[in-house]
């Protein structure tokens, strides 16, 4: 995991900038609003629907393939940092209500103190199928073709081609 100070004066006002465009595009969902979401991203591909109620910290580590379908109330949680880029393939859909944190704290209380935040790298291949309220965290990869079940915690890779559900989210079936 890649350490970074989200708490420097920069990195707020970034913040506070991302923020402000993804308030304006959910108040408004309009398509002049949806492109200034899509500019955020380091790049974003043809044909990309984003409902409202999207969020992200930073956007410019966010990578999202063609034709990919992002639900109502999606929580990003990036890092602008390369090392920590959240890419999401083509043709994925992606539920309500799901979250990618790709940034995450200490778990040793004393180095939680600096406040300083972690973050890895997440991604989601071609033809993926996150269900609704599922949570990715930091560092996991999930393959093509796979399938994650509505509510559950994706805490480790997930194989090409496989289901996965539960918490911790766990195989279930080949495809």
């Amino acid at each position: 995991m890649q350490p970074f100070n989200s708490l420097n004066k920069e990195l707020l006002a970034l913040r506070k900038q991302t923020g402000e465009i993804c308030r304006l595009f959910n108040k408004s969902p309009s398509k002049g609003n949806l492109k200034r979401i899509k500019e955020l991203f380091a790049q974003c591909g043809e044909g990309v629907i984003i409902e409202s109620g999207f969020h992200c910290d930073y956007g410019n580590q966010i990578t999202i393939g063609d034709r990919s379908f992002i639900n109502i109330n999606c929580t990003v949680l990036d890092a602008p940092i390369s090392e920590a880029s959240i890419t999401i393939g083509d043709d994925c859909l992606v539920g309500p209500n799901v979250q990618l944190l790709a940034v995450s704290h200490a778990v040793n209380p004393t180095q939680r103190l600096n406040k300083e935040n972690f973050a890895s790298p997440i991604t989601i291949g071609n033809n993926v199928w996150i269900g609704a309220g599922v949570i990715v965290l930091a560092g996991v990869t999930i393959g093509d073709n796979a399938v994650v079940g509505a509510g559950s915690v994706v805490t480790k890779n997930v194989e090409a081609n496989t289901v996965v559900a539960g918490n911790p989210a766990r195989e279930i079936r080949t495809l």
